[in-house]
């Protein structure tokens, strides 16, 4: 990734507030030694290959979905390629390494009977040093959705990817790559990704959450590692060094548990503390309280810019019902609230015009802040499901050299996007000097990948009507069983006073 930029991002300065407030919007604040932000899963495969070759006494897979059929990145360790077969190599060639996977109970259900997914368990199970179990501690239709690897607690991975069928491509994204195939042969569509690996203090927190999680799910205690030894793959090179960063989480509410909603909350006071854009990655655009805090900055004279990069639909037979009719409404709204043009949503596509599947979570805000994750702007995220993120502020918790900056980020996301370099996006930003202006810019000289802006459907009376009343994507566990004359997507909505006249 270019580290070149020619833009100084605003400071929040030394009288105001800290972001990071534990037990408010985040968990734990804790330094890092090295910090890689890992875009694609292509990389990512391979960087936490090496890293669990390295693992000596523990691994910890915290996922929604393990596909033990996939390609796990370029072997030439002397190990097997699939990961179902990786893993059962990885318990025999070490004896002291204890590998706990933990995924999401009711999708498992359907895994099940993928494939070999079936002779991949029963092998599983029949070493001890293999643990997979089913995390059903959630509600009624909610999730757990965490995306977590942590390796001797010297290593941690956390963000969007899971380690399952479709997610690999390259940051190419070629409208036909011979190796996006899945197990068959079949072709895979494009798709977009993120993720997350450090080391340090931090790696070991992220060890911690794990544990919690896993006893939540099983009621086992287990205690952290005290290993000294590298598990840093040499493959990744890190973008920081020695910063301190918080992990946020949205736990549900249950009758045993109180719910935190660390993850809501930290979206609510980045919104709230953008001073000139915000851009962002995401699954999903369907919160109501995200698009409310949106709302409030748009109606400001001269508030933020705001970009959302989303799919063109959401993936499954039903989020699109539920995700796309509540993205339109509210983007609806929006849009009657922005009069000055400061918002924009758009889609990624190829080359050859074909969508780019956008399941990245990835927020920046002037280039000052950075939130990358599990979660997405949808109900679920934020109340419902079980979620993990991470926040670095650039100059908070210590984090006071001047060269420490999101900035290149940014860049690098725009290049992937519109298939131009770095330093190419870096002196158009640096010219132009808007984030909007920036995108519109590139889009007009496209000849490569580009980003097309979204188009409100048609809603038909029964999708609007779900859409309003987030019948498929309920705020929480109580919204769940809330009479229907209580609900609506914009409950507790305050339009600006120009909308109201």
């Amino acid at each position: 990734m270019s580290i070149a930029n020619d833009i100084t991002p605003p400071s929040p300065g030394p009288r105001a507030e800290a972001l990071l407030q534990p037990g408010h919007n985040c968990w734990r604040i804790e330094q890092a030694e090295r910090f890689a932000v890992i875009i694609d899963a292509a990389d990512y495969f391979i960087a936490v290959r090496q890293a669990m070759l390295a693992a000596k006494h523990s691994i910890y897979l915290i996922g929604w979905d393990f596909d033990a059929r996939i390609r796990l990145g370029d072997g030439g360790d002397g190990g097997p390629v699939a990961l179902g077969d990786f893993i059962l190599w990885l318990a025999r060639r070490t004896p002291s390494l204890n590998i706990r996977l933990l995924r999401w109970d009711t999708g498992a259900f359907k895994a099940i009977f993928r494939g070999g997914t079936i002779f991949s368990i029963i092998r599983w199970k029949l070493n001890k040093q293999i643990r997979l179990k089913l995390d059903g501690e959630h509600p009624l239709a909610g999730s757990h959705h965490q995306k977590i690897v942590v390796i001797d607690d010297r290593i941690a991975f956390c963000g969007g990817i899971d380690m399952t069928l479709g997610r690999w491509d390259t940051r190419r994204h070629l409208d036909d790559d011979p190796q996006r195939v899945g197990p068959n042969g079949e072709k895979l569509k494009p798709w977009h990704d993120a993720t997350s690996a450090f080391d340090g203090p931090l790696a070991r927190a992220m060890g911690d959450l794990a544990r919690q999680r896993w006893r939540a799910a099983t009621g086992e205690v287990l205690t952290p590692e005290t290993a000294t030894h590298d598990c840093w793959p040499a493959a990744l090179r890190p973008n920081f060094h020695n910063i301190r960063l918080a992990i946020a989480r949205t736990i549900p509410k249950m009758p045993d548990r109180k719910p935190v909603a660390e993850i809501e909350q930290i979206y609510l006071d980045l919104i709230a503390r953008a001073k000139k854009w915000i851009y962002a990655e995401s699954q999903y655009f369907a919160s109501r309280r995200v698009a409310q805090a949106i709302a409030k900055r748009l109606a400001e004279r001269d508030g933020p810019e705001i970009v959302i990069l989303n799919p063109v639909s959401a993936e499954g037979w039903i989020e699109p019902i539920a995700m796309d009719s509540a993205r339109a409404r509210l983007v609806e709204a929006l849009r009657r609230i922005d009069h000055q043009g400061r918002f924009r949503l758009y889609h990624p596509l190829t080359k050859g015009g074909n969508e780019i599947y956008v399941h990245a979570k990835i927020t920046i805000v002037d280039g000052v802040y950075l939130r990358l994750g599990s979660s997405n702007f949808n109900n679920r995220s934020l109340r419902l499901d079980t979620e993990c993120d991470v926040i670095l502020p650039a100059h908070e918790a210590d984090n006071q050299d001047g060269e420490l900056h999101f900035m290149p980020l940014l860049h690098d996301l725009l290049a992937e996007h519109f298939d131009r370099t770095a330093d190419e996006i870096a002196a158009l930003f640096a010219q132009c000097g808007s984030l909007i202006g920036t995108i519109e810019t590139l889009r007009e000289a496209a000849t490569g990948r580009s980003l097309t802006p979204y188009q409100l459907p048609d809603l038909g009376g029964v999708k609007e009507w779900l859409a309003d009343n987030e019948i498929l994507d309920p705020e929480g566990p109580d919204e769940i069983f809330e009479p229907l004359s209580r609900r609506s997507l914009f409950k507790g909505w305050r339009w600006p006073a120009f909308r109201r006249r």
